[in-house]
């Protein structure tokens, strides 16, 4: 016996293998029910834990594999009752629809699985897809499905289709399934293929419609062939290369429609319309190829390989397809691409390569510092009125979101906004480059010194003027008036909301996820506005052509067009930030904002509440504290982001640490990159 197989054996508990054996058993009784008997040998070949278990647990499809193989007369028994099995269910659903997006919808698919959680649906066992639910009737049964190695399922496909049994009339009842299957598919995909959908996305669309219509058609043509071969074993079977050439030219469309769907926008019912498309017609490539590599001895091994892979997958696709997670994560590609490119083209602005660049990071941060302490002042004299939490929170929800909009109309920086936007061009820049060329990854190193300048001049420019703005403005005010305007008790509660004994890092943490959400709204309003061409329909307002005119009212449907995202982004973050410490005292939780600009503007008004009358040492406490928000603000929008724009991109980036030793040898040769933009050589003078 190999090694492999002993240490297997005595690798795994003794209870293990009788487990395994005691369900094989069961199979060499002709008039057993099948379903019952698979059911049982799940159960057994199930891991105990969930993978990451035991060695034993591990073992066990391993230990039912080595006996099948040892023993012909149970491989035999078995392979009958799995061949008339599958050969006796209703085949075409399984092999249309699982791991294929339903033809429902989203949102009835949504439903659906959030009413089988409710209500479990009643299996049909006449259907594959059902049955499928009753042996594997564990949410979590993928996970030890898809630990399985891709040879261990090739194997199992080999023992069960032989090459001797393939002739039988139950293998004939699954090939009229599977040919059925390809039937549908490609009317499936004829029929998407001329949805309005797909022409709004791709003006030129007509133009790629006949080999959508050419699908259906040479589908046809390679079933009745294949069936003809069926009944004449010696007829010359089609192997299918005319139809996957059809194929590829229908896929090759879809993916213009989808490039094309990351400028001008996309819409939820696009993405799910491509999404089925692209699943479908990798399906029918499945299928084609299983079928005619099935017809010729020297190609069986290729078959069984293929169907393996497609089993694999389509197992693990019905195992969770109830899992809402799952749903969710199917569509959401192209959609979070779409975000993911509008926040990397605005991410690309907050770069400082060049000395310009720099100084002009540090004036746009400068008027936003202005800005904040005025925003800063004006919210706590909205604190002071007492009015209503509703009010309370309309009033500070108008104060954040129409000043940040001002901001960003006047092009000005706030510091925070900087890394939800450059972790997508960061992001977009790793799924391009290959860090494991050493000019990539200097290139890679010179983004990160650029983005850290650029952080560092925006909080700078932030932080420098909005400390001293509040400052000059409470003085101002006081002079006026006659007494100061931030009376002793609210400087102390403005110092104690940077304390860092209190709830100034989880409060700091929760601006920080909010800066992340800004940007996806930003990336998902910007989409919407291409998508929809609101441009040119705003410009075609017939009250709007009258009072401005048909040229300028163009030209303002342009402007909002493109200035959409970023007002909306922007708006809606200063509503979160204004509404969330009054959604804390309802709730009677402690959910508060902490956001480094506003709390060293408040800084500058606890001082002028105090009279500048405070020990050095809560000064510097109150100094760190605006210090430990700044960071936890950075650090938390820009992981959500980078996670975010990665998974979007579907990039792995694997070469962290390669990446970590070439950051700290540029730091300790040239620690000044990371502060300063390196200077231009002078323009060469002519002769």
């Amino acid at each position: 016996m190999p090694f492999a197989r002993l240490r297997r054996l005595f690798g795994a508990s003794t209870s293990d293998a009788e487990a395994v054996a005691a369900a094989l058993e069961a199979f060499r009784a002709p008039d057993a029910d099948t379903l019952t008997l698979l059911c049982r040998l799940v159960a057994a070949i199930r891991p105990r834990r969930h993978v990451g278990g035991s060695a034993g647990d591990g073992d066990r499809y391993a230990l039912m594999l080595d006996r099948l193989a040892a023993d012909a007369e149970l491989r035999l028994a078995f392979r009958r009752h799995v061949v008339h099995f599958l050969a006796t269910r209703r085949l075409v659903t399984f092999f249309t629809d699982s791991g294929i997006l339903p033809g429902t919808g989203f949102f009835s698919e949504w439903w659906r699985i959030i009413g089988h959680r409710l209500l479990p649906e009643a299996p049909d066992e006449r259907r594959l897809k059902d049955c499928l639910h009753v042996m594997f009737n564990r949410p979590d049964d993928w996970r030890w499905l898809e630990a399985t190695t891709a040879e261990q399922s090739r194997q199992l496909w080999s023992l069960i289709a032989a090459t001797e049994d393939m002739q039988g009339i139950d293998w004939r009842a699954i090939e009229e399934q599977m040919l059925d299957a390809v039937l549908l598919l490609a009317h499936r995909v004829s029929g998407l293929g001329v949805d309005s959908e797909l022409m709004r996305a791709a003006p030129d669309f007509d133009d790629h419609t006949p080999c959508f219509i050419a699908l259906s058609a040479e589908a046809l043509e390679f079933a009745a062939t294949l069936r003809r071969a069926f009944d004449e074993p010696d007829r010359q079977a089609d192997d299918g290369s005319q139809l996957l050439v059809i194929a590829d030219q229908c896929d090759k469309t879809l993916q213009r429609i989808r490039r094309r769907a990351l400028t001008v926008g996309t819409s939820l019912h696009l993405s799910y319309l491509l999404r089925r498309s692209e699943q479908s017609l990798e399906r029918l490539r499945e299928l084609v190829a299983i079928l005619a590599d099935r017809r010729d001895e020297r190609t069986h091994g290729e078959a069984i390989g293929s169907w393996a892979r497609f089993a694999h997958a389509a197992f693990l696709a019905e195992n969770r397809r109830n899992s809402l997670r799952f749903y969710m994560t199917q569509l959401s590609h192209l959609l979070a691409v779409r975000v993911s490119e509008n926040a990397a083209r605005s991410g690309e602005h907050y770069i400082c390569d060049t000395p310009a660049d720099y100084r002009q990071m540090w004036l746009s941060a400068a008027g936003a510092g202005v800005l904040i302490a005025i925003m800063a002042l004006l919210k706590i004299f909205a604190s002071e009125l007492n009015a209503p939490l509703f009010v309370e929170a309309f009033l500070f929800s108008m104060i954040y979101g129409l000043g940040f909009v001002v901001i960003f109309l006047l092009g000005m920086t706030v510091a925070t906004k900087q890394p939800a936007m450059t972790a997508q061009a960061l992001a977009s820049l790793l799924g391009d480059l290959k860090p494991t060329r050493a000019a990539d990854l200097d290139r890679l190193v010179d983004v990160v010194a650029a983005v850290t300048r650029s952080q560092l001049a925006a909080i700078a420019g932030n932080v420098m003027v909005a400390l001293p703005v509040a400052i000059a403005a409470a003085a101002g005010l006081a002079w006026l008036d006659g007494s100061p305007p931030i009376s002793l008790e609210k400087g102390a509660h403005l110092l104690a909301d940077l304390d860092l004994r209190g709830w100034v890092i989880p409060h700091a943490a929760i601006a920080g996820f909010y800066l992340f959400l800004s940007g996806l709204l930003s990336g998902y309003f910007d989409n919407r506005a291409a998508y929809a061409n609101l441009g040119r329909r705003l410009g075609r307002l017939g009250w709007l052509q009258r009072l401005a005119g048909p040229e300028r009212a163009a030209r303002v449907g342009n402007y909002i067009e493109h200035h959409l995202g970023g007002i909306m982004g922007n708006f809606l973050f200063g509503c979160m930030l204004g509404s969330t410490g009054v959604i804390g005292v309802i709730l009677g939780l402690p959910l508060d904002i902490r956001h480094i600009a506003f709390a060293s503007a408040n800084l500058g008004y606890a001082l002028t509440g105090f009279r500048f009358d405070l020990p050095l040492a809560t000064v510097l406490w109150a100094a760190l504290g605006i210090a430990a928000i700044g960071v936890t603000n950075l650090m938390v929008s820009f992981a959500l982001a980078l996670r975010m724009a990665l998974g979007a991109r579907r990039i792995r980036f694997t070469h962290w640490g390669p990446l970590a030793r070439a950051i700290g040898r540029r730091f300790l040769s040239e620690p000044l990159s990371f502060l300063l933009p390196r200077r231009l050589p002078p323009p060469a003078s002519g002769d």
